[in-house]
């Protein structure tokens, strides 16, 4: 990924996201018990990595059928669709999860980028699972360039604060946030992984990085 990746919007580039983690995810979940569903997560506090993939599946549906009522992706609003589905099987969840990740690429590609957020969340969910079952990968595996192409894009078309990362994964750094503002840029080194928990807001506790100029809790992009 170049230094200017962010310039140009991919209209693909969610929907591809989603369906390079489906292809990844949905095998692994198909391939747990029952228990390793009901694990609490760290990420979100409160939550089972059922509950997880029950609001991920939720969401990815509205967006598949259009559905975006007031309070809409609220945490109340969150809350109730996951209750909706306290009665499914664990697999049930799992097929409207395959099916939203299959069929949302389109619907976001074609909501000019208001939605193009939902597919960074989504992906960054499956790395909270991934955390929990001690699976290699978690924000991380086929999709973190398209990961990263979407944070910096994000961060830069919300005027969020300028930072250079210069990450052990990629060659040339990449850049985040508004690069036109007064603000001298923030400085990051260290992996991509631990880039996207400090944007997302997962513990980084134990990961190696530097962070010069702007603290982390400023940096979380869905706080």
């Amino acid at each position: 990924m170049t230094a200017d990746a962010t310039h140009d919007r991919d209209p693909e580039l969610p929907g591809r996201l989603l369906t390079t983690e489906r292809d990844a995810l949905i095998p692994l979940l198909r391939s747990r018990p029952d228990t390793d569903f009901a694990l609490p997560t760290r990420a979100c506090p409160g939550w089972s990595v059922r509950d997880v993939l029950a609001h991920c599946s939720s969401a990815l549906m509205r967006v598949v059928e259009g559905r975006f009522e007031k309070g809409v992706f609220s945490p109340e609003s969150n809350d109730r669709d996951i209750a909706e589905r306290a009665d499914w099987t664990n697999q049930q969840v799992v097929d409207e999860l395959e099916r939203g990740m299959t069929e949302a690429g389109p619907v976001i590609a074609g909501a000019g980028g208001v939605l193009d957020i939902v597919g960074l969340g989504e992906w960054v969910h499956a790395g909270d699972v991934r955390e929990v079952w001690g699976v290699p990968g978690a924000y991380g595996g086929a999709g973190l360039p398209d990961a990263l192409s979407l944070l910096a894009r994000t961060t830069r078309e919300r005027g969020h604060l300028p930072l250079h990362a210069d990450l052990d994964d990629l060659d040339e750094p990449l850049r985040l946030g508004d690069t036109a503002g007064d603000r001298t840029p923030a400085r990051f080194i260290g992996d991509a992984a631990t880039l996207v928990r400090l944007y997302s807001g997962r513990p980084v506790e134990g990961r190696t990085y530097e962070l010069a100029g702007a603290e982390a809790k400023e940096l979380n992009i869905f706080g």
